[in-house]
């Protein structure tokens, strides 16, 4: 709810309207009721749908993903931050591939066209991708990076499920940080499910606010989008 002009969730929501879809969960903590308020009175959406899960407790982005599901039913979905905005082109390209899926974003376009400094991209996991172009793994920011065409592919955490993902984040294990990790629960789906993830190669950037630190460059990023909710 940061305010870029205007909620910069609203940037996401008009992102998504652009890219095809007609209906999203926001996952929020019960404490969140201001969203709810905005979304449901102040400002209703016209172009998208906007239902609520709530996650009762902070276990992590496996916990969240489950939070969601009697929203999500037997369709497939996507699962993306709400504190990165991606581009249109993005969400349109994941929505139409068969799922499971992971949009793999170039570093190279991170740093070029996004808001992400050369010495920051690291932070963003590697993806290592085999020779039919699934995802083996994403390498963490110590690993050495993985090369595909001469390119990096970063996670930026936006993904394509099926309702088969729910197994796997019930399965999870707490990582060391303490937290249900939707990536591990994605390892874990690749490893004992059998599950193949497509990883959609992308040359576009991805705008991360996950600081306040960001907000400038992305808010000097955002000056051209065309809002529309």
């Amino acid at each position: 709810m940061i305010p870029i002009g205007r909620p910069f969730l609203d940037y996401v929501l008009s992102a998504l309207a652009d890219a095809g879809f007609e209906r999203v969960c926001l996952v929020i903590g019960p404490e969140h009721s201001a969203v709810v308020q905005h979304y449901t009175v102040d400002s209703r959406p016209r172009r998208i749908a906007v239902d609520f899960a709530i996650q009762e407790k902070p276990l992590g982005t496996a916990d969240a993903v489950l939070a969601a599901e009697k929203f999500c039913g037997s369709e497939p979905f996507i699962v993306l931050n709400s504190d990165n905005y991606y581009p249109a082109s993005a969400l349109q390209a994941l929505r139409e591939t068969f799922p499971p899926a992971i949009a793999g974003f170039a570093r190279s376009s991170l740093i070029a066209d996004g808001n992400v400094a050369p010495e920051r991209i690291t932070r963003f996991g590697a993806l290592s991708i085999d020779e039919a172009g699934n995802l083996v793994s994403i390498v963490p920011r110590a690993g050495d990076p993985p090369v595909t065409d001469g390119e990096v592919y970063a996670s930026m955490n936006c993904w394509l499920f099926d309702t088969r993902i729910f197994d796997a984040c019930r399965s999870v294990t707490m990582s060391p940080r303490n937290e249900l990790e939707l990536p591990r629960a994605v390892q874990l789906a690749i490893d004992t499910m059998g599950m193949k993830f497509r990883v959609v190669r992308l040359h576009v950037p991805v705008l991360d606010m996950s600081t306040r630190g960001d907000i400038a460059s992305v808010e000097m990023k955002l000056k051209s989008i065309n809002v529309r909710v």
